[in-house]
């Protein structure tokens, strides 16, 4: 019984038609890209944006039972554990928070402090770049303090 012969065929992608598909995928890439992580860093400012609602929120709901806002050595950590002061402690009806307040987008605490410049407290984040003042993403997101 004779073997056959098998004509060689060729399979799959040759190295040029690789390169090909990788160039391609590569200007893609380049020209969306910086657009979704544009979107990345606008999505950031609204997480803080809210955030901070949800802090003020929580802010006014102690001044409500305590009769004034924390003062800045009691800070935001009054709204998750009772304060040890006792004629505080006496009208703290929370807490607050169900756990201390996250971190902002960019992994720094939120700032707080009294007095603050519309409100009788400043509640911010210094945005992307950490630095006061700045614009677009790197803007202070917040009730800011008095300048």
């Amino acid at each position: 019984m004779p073997a056959k012969r098998r004509t060689p065929h060729q399979h799959g992608f040759t190295l040029l038609e690789m390169l090909v598909v990788l160039v391609i995928i590569g200007l893609i890439v380049s020209l969306v890209g910086p657009r979704l992580f544009t979107r990345v860093d606008y999505s950031r400012v609204q997480t803080a944006e809210t955030q901070v609602r949800m802090l003020r929120n929580a802010l006014e709901t102690f001044r409500l039972d305590v009769g004034r806002f924390p003062n800045n050595d009691e800070g935001l950590r009054v709204l998750y554990s009772a304060p040890g002061d006792d004629r505080v402690r006496a009208r703290w009806r929370g807490p607050y928070l169900d756990e201390p307040p996250p971190p902002d987008p960019w992994d720094q605490p939120y700032r707080y402090q009294v007095p603050g410049d519309e409100l009788p407290f400043a509640l911010y984040s210094l945005g992307a770049d950490g630095q006061p003042g700045g614009e677009e993403i790197n803007a202070d997101i917040g009730y800011l303090p008095p300048q």
